[in-house]
């Protein structure tokens, strides 16, 4: 007896001490995505949260007295998605629902901040058809009579809330409904799916709507349906059980493709252009692999709600200026009209929070003459558009249709088709667009774009006597402006995304490491032998230096943030000859530069031109003169008599700039003044952005003040002695000494004193770690011209922005061009074609042909003196 009793004893110890392990493992155990729970709060989480504080709704909410219990949604996930997919979801649409959102997941899996269910007894195995069927479950039996309708969704779709909404309640939530996109299976596996010839099922990835009978009546049978399936697809049972217990089946609707979405393109799904016309149809869109893409989907529908929202904006405003006209209200007093009452009809004023915009601007009424010119010069003028674009106002008169202009073409067009199909339900009728024959637009800039669009269209009745018929409609049509929206960038320096050493400052969280962060933490936090004195004796005292007064602060001071107008720009300039357009080259640069003790250096990159080689001393001694007077930083690069090549130049030269410098690179004939150097400055930012102004030129002066050039003959010519100056608008009116250089190195910008420079690509500003990155010029380039352009073509091809803005303070002085027979052939070309364009303008050509018409007709003037 007492040796049995000692073998009980023993089996008893042995029993309670597996047991105390296990529950010592379950409570020290750290989740994958959460720090170690202590035992109560693990306990309580596996009795699952109360249902209403999970979705965050109230006690007292119901379908009758909330707008946010139209839907309650169910997305099916899995443990390795929560932090990406489901985030994701949750991020985005997720929050612009009629109602609430839910997710379901396997009993082990956690995520802070999701409203998510674990269901008990349910793993991540593939295919879901558990996990569909309890959470259909878990539907009924918490939210059963909180809601109207109820959505099976993935994690991998888009649903549009307000979209969605529209829908749901346009249809009798009372009745059984099984709404989806119907299927059947292939030919292949429809024998496999014990499936009956009338018999269908909805696709589960673009989702499924369940009415809250439908919901009712197929709920308390989950268990049944669990224990009685045919097939592994999930989808198809759910569809077996609702037509068993609803007695519905999934509605058989062409119309279900386009609303709810299904993208066979895979793991490329709305990975590419957006604007099209099933993306904007649709109310879920599948799948969307990449949860990155969310986000952009996300993004894309909102600026399309804003754009609506905009739109009746604008309608509002018409109605409240059709309004005034009516009372007789002036429309200078319109924006402070006040209600019966007292109330302000616009209670913000300009530049207040709350602005609602200029009436007498946004509430113009729809014509094409809302603009009234003063005088024909004023006039805009359409430009016509077929094939190619046809306008009098650009250098190059028939030209192909730019980017742009053809993307706001098919904008425009896709919005008239989707209004014209707006009634197409109601009237029997679908009207699609064919193509576009003819079509005129201009762009108004006080009220918008005016298009005249000549379409040719489809169409076709399928209710009452069916026909498809071809027809073609003019369409007029108004893009209008709406208020003025401005936000501020911060001018800094980001660090370079390939830059290794940054990324390995960032402090980033990879859930990927959780577990062994778990592990870490669960060694123990006072375990000394893996603490890092120096690290974190260093990092208390970067923070203290962070926190301390300037005055008291150790370092490199240049690493301190420092104003835009003291980053000190580097003029390099390649110079060949041409000693007396340099002298005036320096004269602008020291009125700008030297006598203002502007951040500017500059960097002269000086070739011996053997036609005139005493040009190469005199340039050497301007520059040491300007040296020894103001004692400014004026490097030269000397070439000797090497071959001039621009872009071997510019190399050299930006070889001395600092590693972090900003390059200007500017030729000897430019005249630039205060505004370029600010310019300069804050369109150039490092990693990001460069600059490419478009430079105004000008014409030949001869041209510009010859008679032939600007009147008939026998008329009176008045000719402007300080051509192109900017007047002062008072003589009383005192100037700054900046005003009165960059009045002096400005000019007055018209077309008959020049042009800007559309197609020169030979000024840019650019940080030196930015044109290395890009590979720099290419060297093989000898002579004039295309070295710019096959940068201008790199940077483009590159991840950095290039910004290209026409720049009236940067002025290029005429010169007479001499082209170079020995050029290539493209560069010689490109050489003739700027010898032309600097000339003169069309007007002047224009004069001088009509009094020489000799130069249109010679054969006319040679029979005039042979009779």
């Amino acid at each position: 007896m007492p040796r049995r009793s000692k073998w009980m004893h023993l089996v008893a110890g042995v029993a309670a001490g597996i047991t105390f392990g296990i529950f010592l493992k379950l409570c020290l155990r750290p989740s994958s995505r959460t720090s170690i729970e202590s035992c109560p709060e693990a306990a309580r989480s596996r009795m699952g949260p109360d249902p209403l504080t999970l979705i965050n709704l109230q006690s007292n909410e119901t379908v009758e007295n909330s707008n946010r219990t139209l839907v309650f949604v169910g997305v099916m996930t899995a443990e390795q998605y929560l932090d990406t997919r489901a985030k994701a979801v949750y991020e985005t649409w997720g929050q612009d629902l009629p109602g609430r959102i839910a997710f379901f997941s396997s009993e082990v899996s956690r995520a802070p901040g999701l409203p998510l269910v674990p269901l008990r007894g349910v793993d991540d195995s593939y295919p879901p058809q558990k996990k569909s069927f309890m959470m259909l479950l878990y539907m009924y039996e918490k939210y059963g009579d909180r809601f109207e309708w109820f959505m099976r969704a993935d994690d991998d779709v888009y649903v549009r809330g307000d979209k969605l909404g529209e829908f749901l309640r346009s249809v009798d939530s009372r009745k059984p409904q099984f709404i989806g996109q119907a299927g059947r299976g292939t030919t292949a596996e429809r024998d496999a799916l014990a499936l009956d010839y009338n018999e269908n099922f909805c696709m589960g990835g673009p989702g499924v709507l369940f009415s809250r009978e439908t919901l009712r009546r197929v709920a308390p049978h989950v268990k049944y349906c669990l224990k009685h399936l045919y097939t592994t697809h999930e989808d198809v049972e759910l569809g077996r059980c609702v037509a068993k217990f609803a007695g519905v089946s999934c509605t058989w609707s062409y119309d279900m493709q386009t609303i709810l979405h299904h993208n066979s393109s895979g793991a490329a799904a709305y990975t590419g252009r957006l604007k099209k016309r099933e993306v904007h149809r649709a109310i879920t869109l599948h799948p969307v692999k990449d949860h990155q893409q969310l986000y952009r989907l996300h993004s894309y529908f909102m600026n399309l709600r804003i754009q609506e929202l905009r739109e009746r904006s604008l309608d509002l405003h018409r109605d409240i200026a059709i309004a005034m006209r009516e009372l007789h209200v002036p429309p200078e007093e319109v924006a402070d009209f006040k209600l019966p009452g007292g109330v302000p009809l616009f209670p913000a004023k300009v530049g207040e929070p709350g602005y609602l915009g200029d009436n007498n601007i946004l509430g113009a009424p729809i014509d094409f003459n809302r603009y009234k010119p003063d005088n024909k010069e004023d006039i805009i003028p359409f430009d016509f558009i077929s094939k190619s674009i046809y306008s009098i106002s650009n250098a190059n008169p028939k030209r192909r249709i730019e980017g742009p202009l053809r993307e706001a073409i098919d904008d425009v067009i896709r919005e008239v088709m989707e209004i014209i199909n707006a009634p197409s339900r109601q009237r029997g009728r679908v009207i699609d667009f064919n193509e576009l024959l003819y079509g005129y637009t201009r762009l108004q800039p006080l009220h918008g774009a005016d298009h005249v669009l000549d379409l040719l269209l489809k169409y076709r009745r399928y209710r009452g006597k069916k026909m498809t018929a071809a027809v073609r409609r003019h369409a007029y049509l108004q893009q209008s402006f709406t208020g003025i929206d401005i936000r501020e960038l911060p001018l800094g320096e980001p660090p370079p995304v390939e830059d290794p050493e940054i990324l390995s400052k960032v402090d980033i969280n990879d859930y990927d490491d959780f577990d062994e962060l778990s592990q870490r933490q669960q060694n123990s936090f006072l375990d000394f032998g893996k603490l890092n004195f120096k690290e974190a004796i260093g990092n208390g005292l970067e923070k203290l230096h962070k926190n301390l007064p300037k005055v008291f602060k150790w370092g490199d001071a240049s690493s301190e943030e420092y104003p835009i107008s003291d980053r000190r720009i580097y003029f390099v300039l390649p110079l060949a000859g041409r000693q007396e357009v340099f002298g005036r080259f320096m004269k602008n640069y020291e009125d700008i530069v030297l006598k203002s003790n502007e951040a500017v250096s500059l960097i002269v990159v000086l070739y011996l031109d053997i036609k005139s080689p005493t040009d190469y001393q005199n340039s050497q001694s301007l520059i040491s003169y300007y040296k020894d007077l103001y004692a400014k930083d004026i490097k030269v690069v000397t070439m000797g008599s090497t071959p001039f090549s621009r872009g071997a130049a510019l190399t050299e030269g930006i070889k001395v700039v600092p590693e972090d410098g900003l390059a200007f690179f500017i030729d000897v004939d430019m005249m630039f003044n205060f505004i370029s150097l600010r310019r300069v400055r804050i369109n150039t930012i490092k990693y990001n952005q460069v600059y490419f102004p478009i430079v105004f030129s000008e014409y030949n002066p001869e041209v510009v003040n010859g008679e032939d050039f600007n009147k008939f003959k026998d008329e009176n010519l008045v000719i402007n002695t300080d051509l192109g100056r900017y007047v002062m608008s008072s003589e009383t009116e005192v100037k700054s000494d900046r005003e009165l250089a960059n009045m002096k190195y400005s000019k007055e910008i018209t077309d008959d004193y020049g042009y800007f420079r559309q197609y020169g690509f030979g000024i840019l500003s650019i940080y030196k770690c930015d044109f290395l990155r890009v590979g720099g010029f290419d060297l093989n380039i000898k002579g004039w011209g295309l070295e710019d352009v096959q940068l201008f073509e790199t940077l483009i091809k590159s991840n950095l922005t290039v910004y290209r803005i026409a720049d009236n303070s940067l002025v290029h002085i005429f010169h007479s061009v001499d082209c170079d027979k020995n050029l290539e052939k493209s560069q010689f070309l490109m050489c003739l074609g700027t010898k032309a364009s600097t000339f003169g303008s069309e007007k002047h050509m224009m004069y001088y042909m009509l009094n020489h018409p000799e130069v249109l007709w010679p054969n006319e003037g040679q029979k005039k003196g042979a009779s």
